[in-house]
């Protein structure tokens, strides 16, 4: 068997087609099925199970797919350990919350940038399901979650940290100067809030639920840090990250509220499928995403 049909193997098992996989690769569909059915004769199992247009792994394609991601990453570290001038370069899709885009990318760009000039993003902004769709469909190489803490053996969490998350309003609003809130107090405010069923505020949301509770806001936008903003002119109470607000929490233009008996609790994750080949580049980003802690 050669890496060629190894990697074949691969892009078939994660874009689930051969159609695709050729597209992918730049062979036809024919050259692709010539390359499975030797390496599975070469195997001695069957790889794929192919019903229709459907294409999913066997049990023991499964097995094989562990083995060939290992060889083809071997093969990888050691044509750039032969040439130690070789830079990795390629394109990373990443799916994230809009409200971690300027901490984790904006904000860290120009040094990603700096140590590797050949590797491109492309950033997609959803919600939690749709990330974990395209990640399941191979339409992102990772994603980035803002959200509650995600268990599931189909994905590898590269990383995690738990956030803090409060409502919070301007240092001169009467709420201030209260040590404990209650939460019916606290909704005779007008709010400020992201979009409906985006991350926290569908945490939110959800909690308020369990007490028969909602929010109407006087107004709903993507960005944590014009909402941040408004808070700080008083013109509305929000429920936030504390790195959203960290700044003007310490320069006192914002407090952070304690409200009775209301918890919320939000973690960030980076996380890959399981059966997503780590290429060089991958690796290299998911090790500097995951040096930046937000608390």
């Amino acid at each position: 068997m050669d890496l060629r049909s190894l990697n074949t193997f691969i892009q078939v098992a994660e874009l689930g087609s051969f159609t695709r996989a050729g597209e992918k690769l730049g062979y036809s569909q024919p050259t692709i099925s010539l390359q499975i059915k030797q390496l599975e004769r070469e195997l001695g199992v069957q790889l794929f199970e192919r019903i229709g247009h459907t294409v999913s792994l066997t049990e023991d394609g499964r097995a094989a797919l562990s083995y060939a991601q290992r060889i083809c990453h071997m093969s990888l570290e050691m044509m750039q350990g032969a040439n130690q001038e070789q830079e990795p370069g390629g394109i990373i899709r990443l799916a994230m919350a809009d409200s971690l885009c300027m901490p984790l990318i904006i904000k860290e760009i120009a040094e990603f940038r700096r140590q590797y000039p050949k590797v491109s993003l492309h950033i997609i902004t959803t919600g939690t399901d749709e990330m974990f769709r395209l990640l399941d469909h191979n339409e992102v190489d990772i994603v980035c979650t803002l959200d509650s803490h995600i268990y599931s053996t189909s994905y590898i969490i590269s990383n995690e940290e738990k956030i803090g998350v409060h409502f919070v309003c301007a240092a001169n609003n009467p709420l201030a100067q209260k040590k404990d809130v209650l939460l019916e107090d606290l909704l005779k405010y007008p709010f400020v809030l992201t979009e409906k069923g985006m991350s926290y505020r569908r945490l939110l949301d959800e909690r308020l639920a369990r007490h028969s509770l909602e929010i109407q806001p006087m107004l709903e936008i993507g960005r944590a840090d014009l909402i941040c903003k408004l808070v700080e002119e008083d013109t509305g109470i929000s429920f936030l990250p504390d790195y959203v607000t960290e700044e003007a929490v310490r320069e006192k233009r914002i407090v952070r509220l304690e409200v009775k008996d209301f918890k919320v609790e939000l973690w960030k994750q980076l996380l890959y499928h399981r059966d997503k080949w780590m290429s060089f580049q991958m690796k290299v980003f998911l090790e500097h995403l995951g040096k930046i802690q937000l608390q």
